[in-house]
């Protein structure tokens, strides 16, 4: 158990590292939002659904669809959460573009009311940095420490 808590804790570390320089690196292109579908984890892991917006600095306003899915340290009840981050690119943004894979860590916690962030890098080529503007809210009761895959479609 010791190991798989430094383990998770080296990736986060590493993930944290890495979305914070591609941030550094990147322009603020606007911010996503997420309402994400509640459930019961089991341990090892979960999968929610995602419903996401993603409003541009330019005005502009985009749907997107989606599952996130976590595994590590993952138990609880949770109802449906919202979630929101600044996104970062390294280039400029055609229609649809935030549609692809990321990954990233994860930690969220609850006792009735609670909350959780993830730090995330992916899209096309890697090129997006996912950065919490604020903590998950959420309610039920959970706890969580992992490495989260998000899958984004448009």
């Amino acid at each position: 158990m010791k190991k798989t808590i430094a383990m998770l804790a080296l990736a986060a570390g590493v993930t944290l590292a890495a979305g914070s320089s591609m941030a550094a690196s990147g322009v603020k292109i606007g911010t996503l939002s997420c309402k994400v579908s509640g459930g019961s984890s089991y341990i090892v892991g979960s999968d929610r659904d995602l419903t996401c917006t993603f409003k541009g600095l330019n005005g502009s306003r985009e749907k997107y669809t989606g599952s996130i899915h976590k595994v590590g340290i993952d138990i609880g009840n949770s109802d449906e959460a919202v979630m929101g981050w600044v996104v970062f690119a390294l280039g400029g943004l055609e229609d649809g573009a935030l549609a692809g894979n990321y990954v990233g860590a994860a930690a969220d916690a609850s006792i009735g009311i609670g909350g959780g962030a993830k730090v995330l890098v992916g899209g096309f080529e890697r090129s997006f940095a996912l950065q919490p503007i604020s903590l998950q809210a959420q309610t039920g009761v959970n706890l969580a420490l992992t490495i989260a895959s998000m899958q984004l479609s448009n």
